[in-house]
């Protein structure tokens, strides 16, 4: 009996969202003749399936073909096979192991949620050290500022390195020496003589610890699907939205019990719990029958597969550029707030703390209340909007068409723009992911890595103008946020696959149950 999980809630509660993401995509804009472009997953062998029945998908001729169980989800929902949909369209068979592991959905939760808030610490703790460390290193500012730099870029190509070695080996394995070397790494920052070597351990610090933030989002698509992976995706959004809040706070802290070498040993500590924390509670959740057996060439051919699909790198780049959107708030809003409005530090912190909250907040109404009532793509659309209009308002009253205004309008604005975040990024995360059953680490990889580097080409341009105005930040803003709604309108257009999808369940005959024989 085939466990229905989470999975087929999906179905049950929003076949509307079901369909959405798994309907086939665009014709015309797929590179290959197929309805919609294929992940490339592992070879499959005649007749063997990873559950108990087979999915069907449409072939060229109209026909349902046979195809391997969690083979790239372009089947839409039929009446009446809803259930068996729910299990054979879904990323991984339902095994025991995997069910255990849903039914201590806290523990796992936790484990994820510390992998993923491990980075933003890596980086945030430090930053209330960066002028004593260029004292006590004898470098110049812009020196150490680039220890920032190379752990941001460490994290942005460690992805795409952890990303398909964890589609190759299993979860653990690649998570587990990442964790190992993210330690060393640490602790050997701890005690860097010189800037220059704290710059090249620091870059080694991000590549290890992508591993954490790539392998979780791959986790959370290997365990679940559809309404429960946007949930689940909300719920981790708690957890990685507080750790920005929470890290300058306790580095502040540590500085006045010690000094800044301090910091990298917390660090070193707290990457030591978790280490220990996975390999003894976090099971493997990618079966080797499920994992891809190719090298090199298999992994670029992946990632070309990922990126021929139209509607997958629609929610990737609009995901991405929303949280460009949301890095040039970060790196421009201290200077905004404090330097051009006067706010004190502590005013700063408070209103930072206060945007996160909202970010927060919005997130777990979109997981506990909005996600399974409403379409994630509709979610996603009323995020777009709101960012947009709260990115424009703000641009205006930085350029001064309203006149001159205070503190708290534009403070207003921004925290309605981090708010409205809460919609768009879980979501776009969850809807990409549903589209790469046999490629979740690539494709969180590519997930990761694209928001990263774009987050990073956008946060400079925030004091392009210098220290006078708030123009730049806002531009930006505006800038990326028009982009996310033009990728999401241009390359994913919800609402062409849905009506595909309606059309096609029309139109086609009835899926094949488990076992049954099939159209040629």
């Amino acid at each position: 009996m085939t466990d229905p999980g989470p999975r087929t809630a999906e179905l049950t509660d929003n076949p509307a969202t079901a369909t959405v993401p798994d309907a086939p995509a665009g014709v015309a804009d797929a590179p290959a003749a197929t309805a919609d472009p294929v992940i490339p997953g592992p070879p499959t062998r005649s007749g063997h399936s990873g559950n108990s029945g087979h999915a069907g998908n449409p072939d060229h001729s109209g026909n349902w073909e046979n195809t391997a169980s969690g083979s790239h989800p372009g089947v839409p929902a039929v009446p009446g096979q809803r259930a068996s949909h729910a299990a054979t369209a879904s990323a991984a068979p339902v095994t025991p192991q995997l069910a255990a592991q849903r039914r201590t959905s806290l523990l796992v939760t936790l484990i994820l949620g510390g992998l993923t808030a491990l980075p933003p610490l890596s980086m945030d703790m430090y930053l209330p050290a960066l002028p004593e460390v260029t004292d006590a290193l004898h470098s110049p500012a812009a020196t150490v500022q680039l220890t920032l730099t190379a752990c941001l870029l460490g994290m942005a190509l460690g992805q795409l390195v952890v990303g398909p070695m964890s589609d190759r080996w299993g979860r653990r394995r690649p998570l587990l020496v990442g964790m190992v070397i993210y330690v060393i790494a640490t602790a050997i920052c701890a005690f860097a003589p010189n800037a220059e070597l704290l710059i090249v351990f620091r870059l080694l610090q991000g590549l290890a610890g992508a591993a954490g933030i790539v392998i979780a989002r791959a986790v959370v698509r290997d365990l679940y699907d559809g309404v429960e992976m946007a949930r689940f995706f909300s719920t981790l959004m708690l957890i990685s939205g507080v750790a920005p809040i929470i890290a300058p706070v306790i580095g502040g802290q540590v500085l006045q019990l010690t000094d800044w070498r301090g910091v990298f040993v917390v660090l070193t500590v707290i990457g030591i719990l978790l280490t220990v924390v996975v390999w003894r509670r976090l099971d493997e959740t990618l079966p080797p029958e499920r994992r891809h057996t190719g090298g090199l060439s298999q992994t670029l051919h992946t990632m070309r597969g990922l990126l021929a699909d139209r509607v997958f790198t629609g929610y990737t780049l609009a995901g991405s550029f929303a949280f460009a959107a949301l890095f040039a708030y970060v790196s421009g809003s201290a200077f905004v707030i404090q330097e051009i409005y006067g706010a004190s530090p502590q005013t700063f912190s408070l209103l930072f703390g206060v945007n996160s909250i909202g970010l927060v907040a919005i997130g777990q109404l979109n997981g506990k209340v909005l996600v399974g009532r409403v379409s994630l793509d509709k979610a996603v659309t009323v995020g777009l909007a709101v960012i947009m209009a709260a990115s424009v308002a703000l641009l205006l009253m930085a350029s001064g068409v309203f006149g001159a205004v205070g503190l708290v309008p534009m403070s207003v604005g921004l925290f309605v723009l981090m708010s409205a975040m809460g919609l768009v990024m879980p979501n776009t995360n969850a809807q990409a992911l549903m589209r790469t059953p046999h490629a979740a680490g690539s494709a969180s990889a590519l997930l990761g890595t694209t928001s990263f580097l774009i987050g990073a080409i956008a946060s400079p341009l925030v004091g392009i103008a210098g220290e006078d105005t708030a123009v730049p930040m806002t531009l930006v803003q505006v800038g990326c946020t028009f982009a996310a709604a033009a990728c999401f309108v241009g390359l994913c257009r919800p609402w062409q696959r849905r009506a595909n999808g309606s059309e096609m369940m029309r139109a086609q005959p009835m899926a094949p149950v488990a076992g049954s024989p099939t159209k040629d």
